[in-house]
C-alpha cells in the first residue's frame, strides 16, 4: 500500500494491521528508487546517509527495545535496551558515512574551483522532464537516458559541442519532485551545488505533462532551499513533440521568454546551443594583454580561458587581442 504523504511510524503500524498489506509512505518510495538507481560512491553514500535517517525513528516500531541488556558493575540496574543499541549504531553508521561523505565532496569543491575560471551552465528541472536528453544533445555525450524517474542522480560535466573558445562547461543535475524529502535535499547539497554555482540555469520542463505549471513551482522552491534562486536561467519548454501545433504556439505566448523546443530535433537543439552562446557572448569583454617572452607559461592558460582574436610579436613580447570573461580577463592581466 502506498501512501502519497509522509506519515508516522505509529500511522504506518496502524494501516498496516487494519490492510494487512506493506504500507510505504512518500519519502520510502522515493529512497527506494534513489538507491536502485545510485551508481556512483558518492550517490550511494548520499542515499544511504538519508535513508538511516528516515530508518532511525522508525525503529521503534519493529517491536525491538523490550528486552534489556544487563548493565553496570554487578548487574545492578538496566543497561541498554535493544532498540537505543540498534539506535546508536544507526547515529554511528550516519556519522562514518558522512565523513566518508565529506571527502568526497571536498574532491568535489576542489573541482568545481578548479572549474571556477569557465563559463558554466547547470541543468535543472523536475525529474523526468528531458534533463539528460537536453544534456545528451547538446554535449554530444553518452549519458543515460531513461523514461524514468530520478535516472540521474550523478553530476556529469560535459563541454558544449562544438566546442566554443572559451569553452562553455554543462552539469545534469538531480531531478526535483514534489515533496522532496528534506534529508535527500540535505544529502544532495553537494551534488546540488552545481546549480548554485553556475553562470546560467537551464530549466528544463515537460511542457507534454498537464502539471508542468506545478513542477516549475517545485524547482523555484528547491533552488531557493539551495541559494540559487537569484541565478540567471533559461526556461525550456520540451517535448514540444508531443504537442498540436496550436499548443506549441499557445506557449510560447504564454511563456514568451521560454524556449518551445525537443531535444530530439535538431534545429531545436542548435536554437537552444545559440542561445546559451549569445548568454556569455554579452558578459564577455575584449582586451589587449602582452605576455613577455619570459613569462610565456600564461600562453596556454590564455587560449584555454579565451578566444584570441589577434596575436602578434616585438621586442617587449607577444601581444594578444583576447576575448573572455571580464572576470578571467582582468585575472590575467593581474597576473602579467
Amino acid at each position: 500500500m502506498l501512501v502519497d504523504h509522509d506519515i508516522s511510524p505509529s500511522q504506518a503500524r496502524n494501516l498496516e494491521r487494519a490492510t494487512g498489506a506493506e504500507v510505504l509512505d512518500r519519502t520510502a518510495v522515493i529512497l527506494a528508487i534513489f538507491q536502485r538507481h545510485a551508481r556512483s560512491r558518492e550517490a550511494r553514500l548520499q542515499v544511504e546517509i538519508a535513508r538511516l535517517a528516515y530508518l532511525a525513528p522508525r525503529l521503534r516500531e519493529s517491536g525491538a527495545g523490550k528486552d534489556r541488556q544487563g548493565g553496570g558493575i554487578g548487574a545492578k540496574g538496566a543497561g541498554e535496551s535493544q532498540l537505543e543499541i540498534d539506535r546508536r549504531k544507526v547515529r554511528d553508521r550516519i556519522a562514518e558515512l558522512r565523513r566518508e561523505l565529506q571527502a568526497i565532496e571536498k574532491d568535489a569543491a576542489t573541482r568545481r574551483r578548479r572549474r571556477s575560471t569557465q563559463p558554466t551552465v547547470a541543468i535543472v528541472g523536475y525529474t523526468n522532464a528531458g534533463k539528460s536528453s537536453i544534456m545528451r544533445a547538446l554535449t554530444g555525450s553518452d549519458l543515460l537516458v531513461a523514461d524514468q524517474l530520478f535516472a540521474t542522480l550523478d553530476t556529469t560535466v560535459r563541454a558544449l559541442q562544438p566546442e566554443t573558445k572559451p569553452r562553455i562547461l554543462l552539469s545534469d543535475t538531480v531531478g526535483f519532485i514534489k515533496k522532496l524529502p528534506h534529508d535527500l535535499v540535505a544529502s544532495f547539497r553537494s551534488t546540488l551545488e552545481e546549480a548554485r554555482e553556475a553562470a546560467l540555469l537551464l530549466h528544463i520542463v515537460d511542457a507534454a505533462d498537464p502539471a508542468f505549471p506545478g513542477q516549475i513551482a517545485v524547482t523555484e522552491q528547491v533552488l531557493a532551499e539551495i541559494d540559487a534562486a537569484g541565478a540567471p536561467r533559461l526556461l525550456v519548454l520540451n517535448k514540444s513533440d508531443k504537442l498540436e501545433e496550436a499548443r506549441r504556439i499557445e506557449l510560447a505566448q504564454e511563456y514568451p521568454r521560454a524556449l518551445v523546443l525537443s531535444a530530439k530535433s535538431t534545429a531545436d537543439i542548435a536554437r537552444l546551443r545559440e542561445h546559451i552562446v549569445e548568454f556569455f557572448e554579452r558578459q564577455m569583454v575584449e582586451d589587449e594583454l602582452l605576455v613577455p617572452y619570459a613569462d610565456l607559461r600564461v600562453m596556454g592558460e590564455i587560449h584555454a580561458s579565451c578566444r584570441v582574436l589577434t596575436e602578434s610579436y616585438d621586442e617587449a613580447g607577444t601581444r594578444l587581442r583576447v576575448r573572455g570573461p571580464r572576470e578571467v580577463v582582468a585575472r590575467l592581466r593581474a597576473g602579467l
